[in-house]
């Protein structure tokens, strides 16, 4: 008996999970809309139940279709990595990351030297991206994330603590001293739209839930943020021990040593079907070790 279902179909079907989108699956897949939704309901007739809801031009996976593409994107994974090792058996191994933007930029990159001295023949690939890992638009060995997270078909473990505290340029503090919490409030707070709840979160713990600061500027990407504290523009709420770099450098202090706010770790996130790769093996355990 043929166990197998169409194959074209499970393609479409992880497509149109993934972008929870017949539409966005088409344009991926460079078929008509129709042509997606007959694959889809093809495959649905052959499995005998629904995988999505339908309802106003919208779909959603249903409590199977969720269960269904967890194992079927395992699968795909499978065959995509046996079908590269048989092509490109002599090519140089090539490890595809992808991190958050800053991130990537003020903790992985200044380290990556010392994963290149252990491992000098390896292509590394790393991509920036702040969206969740299950509508990205390439494939990973190993993603970085805040977590814990649900990350179904995927192993995850966290290797980096951090906490925060406010950071300010040298020349701003010198100008405006910030001694105690409520000084803050002749200062600008700088804001990420990407940690939105962090200052009223940190000022809420130093007692000063109401204070209301001279002003405020805001930006989409907390390296923006960052680097306008650099620039003087105001105080940031500063990740460590991610903004280490720069307190060395000199070119932010932290006037204030409490309260010190822990936030979600960093984790490690790696396709259960890529899991036991060596080589991503290799590079989870020198994050750990990195991040002790």
């Amino acid at each position: 008996m043929n166990t197998y279902p169409p194959l074209n179909a499970l393609r479409v079907f992880e497509a149109a999970a993934r972008l929870e989108s017949f539409s966005a699956a088409a344009a991926e897949l460079f078929v008509t809309h129709g042509a997606v939704s007959k694959q889809i309901k093809q495959l649905e007739e052959w499995l005998g139940q629904p995988l999505f809801e339908r309802s106003g031009g919208r779909v959603r996976l249903t409590d199977a279709g969720w269960r269904y593409l967890v194992q079927v994107q395992d699968g795909l994974d499978l065959i995509a990595n046996a079908t590269a090792q048989l092509q490109q058996p002599d090519r140089q191994r090539r490890l595809s990351i992808n991190a958050t933007p800053t991130f990537a930029s003020y903790w992985l990159l200044p380290r990556l030297a010392a994963f290149r001295e252990q491992f000098p023949d390896l292509e590394l690939h790393l991509v920036t991206s702040d969206r969740d890992i299950r509508r990205l638009d390439a494939p990973f060995d190993i993603a970085i994330r805040r977590g814990p997270g649900d990350w179904p078909g995927h192993i995850a473990r966290p290797f980096l603590k951090e906490w925060e505290l406010p950071l300010a340029s040298p020349a701003l503090l010198t100008r405006l001293p910030v001694r105690a919490p409520g000084d803050l409030a002749a200062h600008t707070l700088l804001h990420a739209d990407t940690r939105p709840t962090a200052w009223p979160r940190w000022l809420t713990l130093a007692g000063v839930a109401e204070l209301k600061p001279a002003g405020a500027m805001h930006f989409d990407r907390f390296s923006l943020a960052l680097q306008a504290a650099c620039d003087g523009l105001g105080v940031v709420l500063g990740p460590l021990p991610m903004a280490r770099r720069l307190l060395d450098q000199g070119l932010l202090l932290a006037p204030l040593a409490t309260p010190v706010v822990p936030v979600r770790d960093f984790c490690w996130i790696v396709p259960r079907a890529g899991s036991d790769d060596p080589t991503v093996t290799a590079f989870c355990r020198w994050l750990e070790d990195m991040g002790q």
